[in-house]
């Protein structure tokens, strides 16, 4: 019976064949831009797709880059244990797109680079230059590991796959097709896999909401549960989110992303208008707004079905971030094909994110560090050494999913390096922009106090985890229970070693 506890149905052979033609679509697209652009092959065209891309497509891959298989797994386990402040996010989305569409977009597309990295030799010297880069390499390095890690997690959970054949999958399919096609293979395969993302949330809440009795009864349970508490106007900066933290410290996170990251600065400089550029942002906040709410949704349609049965206090499941995938099977597995559909929503974030991710590194590796110091290689010589170094950085993202899985709940994992790093980034070129008389001997030393002391927090924060009275988890119970299991296997016929998001010590 649904929303009791116990064992759930495992993969049908529909949802194997629905979670393999999206994926093999998903590449097939890649594939097919990279045929298509074989006569234009170029450096521009493999890492900017030609500067020719528009808004539609551009915004898409925008919102799909960032809102992958992290938000996927992690977002609606932040609305069944903590509630709808998480949706308070979407005021930061907004300063965050006004400020980086009116400020930084106009700076970059400008100045036609193809490394954001670039600005800060222009502006102060070679050795900031050098050293941006590096942390932005390590940075989207940890990022890209986790959010592999977090789909390749739930396809374990639900299909009893081996998890790293899944990472190592997830790895090459993304090698392939960036390997191939760069940036405008990139983009319009993100195009697919944010659709199927969405679709993926919308069909857990329509079938949550049928279960439930309706849309109003989800509200109504989440209402009682204390979940729609979302304005917590506390000033204490300890507490895990309240509206200052989110909307200011939101604002400035995602403003660090969107505003200076490699990802999404190629993307900007990829539109064939400086207004393309700009309105692809905007397009990407009504898309990041859609997104967060139907994770949050699909979260409180969550707490409904399990109000009475936290599958996780109930031995169903061994963390948190696995609770959407034993939902899926619970609630869907009666329709063949629909439970693969949603790990094809989980995977192709993943694919999204770290096909974004590898042909930013691979950007940021040739301009920063090759051409500067080989300046007469050929086209074709600096084509392969494109499509090389794809292969590199695809097989370091897999490797850096082993320290992914060592990190604890993927989306505070996941906003927690960008805080760490992105930050002190962030103050440096806002420092360059708008201080004229900012120097590069004050510039470096701003920029390494600041990543000491994110550093500190940040690292702090993962040593010695917030107390329950700061991050305020809200209540949740068995009494409704059938059965209590002990394990956190949730197939009907368990697979040989079941692998939980953290491993027990050895």
């Amino acid at each position: 019976m649904v929303g009791t506890g116990g064992p759930v149905p495992t993969f049908s052979p529909w949802d194997y064949v629905v979670f393999a033609g999206i994926i093999v679509v998903s590449a097939g697209i890649g594939l097919f831009q990279s045929f298509r652009g074989r006569k234009e092959a170029s450096s521009a065209e493999f890492l900017l797709g030609g500067r020719q891309m528009t808004a539609v497509p551009v915004a898409m891959s925008l919102t799909a880059s960032f809102m992958s298989g992290i938000s996927v797994i992690g977002t609606p386990a932040e609305a069944y244990r903590f509630g709808t402040a998480f949706w308070l996010f979407g005021f930061s989305y907004f300063i965050m797109s006004a400020i980086t569409a009116e400020i930084f977009v106009p700076l970059f597309y400008r100045l036609a680079i193809t490394s954001a990295y670039e600005y800060l030799e222009l502006r102060f010297n070679r050795l900031i230059r050098v050293i941006g880069t590096s942390m932005y390499i390590v940075q989207t390095g940890l990022y890209t590991g986790l959010v592999i890690y977090a789909p390749a997690l739930a396809l374990n959970q639900i299909t009893g796959l081996n998890l790293w054949g899944v990472l190592v999958a997830t790895g090459v399919v993304c090698i392939i097709y960036c390997t191939l096609g760069g940036l405008k293979a990139v983009i319009w395969t993100d195009v697919l896999q944010m659709v199927i993302m969405l679709t993926g949330f919308v069909a857990v809440i329509a079938r949550g909401s049928v279960l439930q009795g309706g849309i109003t009864k989800i509200f109504e349970d989440a209402d009682q549960g204390g979940r729609l508490h979302t304005f917590d106007f506390d000033p204490d900066p300890l507490k895990r989110h309240t509206f200052w933290t989110i909307v200011v410290g939101g604002s400035i996170m995602w403003l660090s992303i969107y505003s200076i990251n490699q990802s999404q600065v190629q993307r900007y400089i990829s539109c064939k208008t400086l207004g393309h550029a700009k309105m692809a942002l905007y397009v990407n906040m009504v898309g990041l707004w859609l997104t967060v709410s139907l994770a949050m949704l699909s979260g409180l349609a969550m707490y409904s079905i399990y109000k009475n049965c936290d599958p996780f206090s109930n031995g169903d499941v061994g963390t948190y971030d696995q609770l959407l995938p034993y939902m899926v099977m619970d609630i869907l597995a009666v329709y063949p094909g629909i439970p693969g559909l949603f790990v094809a929503a989980a995977y192709s974030g993943t694919l999204s994110t770290v096909s974004s991710s590898i042909n930013a590194l691979v950007a940021v590796t040739v301009e920063d560090f090759i051409n500067p110091v080989c300046k007469n290689l050929t086209a074709k010589q600096v084509n392969w050494m494109n499509m090389g170094l794809s292969v590199f950085f695809g097989a370091l993202c897999i490797g850096m999913a082993g320290v992914a899985s060592a990190m604890g709940s993927v989306l505070q994992a996941a906003l927690s390096i960008f805080g760490m790093i992105s930050g002190p980034l962030l103050g440096l070129y806002t420092l360059g922009i708008l201080f004229r008389t900012s120097n590069s001997t004050g510039a470096l030393t701003g920029l390494i106090t600041g990543l000491v002391l994110t550093l500190w927090v940040g690292i702090g924060n993962q040593l010695y985890p917030p107390t329950a009275d700061k991050t305020l988890p809200l209540p949740l119970t068995t009494v409704g229970c059938n059965n209590t299991m002990g394990q956190s296997s949730t197939t009907a016929t368990p697979w040989t070693s079941p692998v939980t998001l953290t491993p027990e010590p050895e």
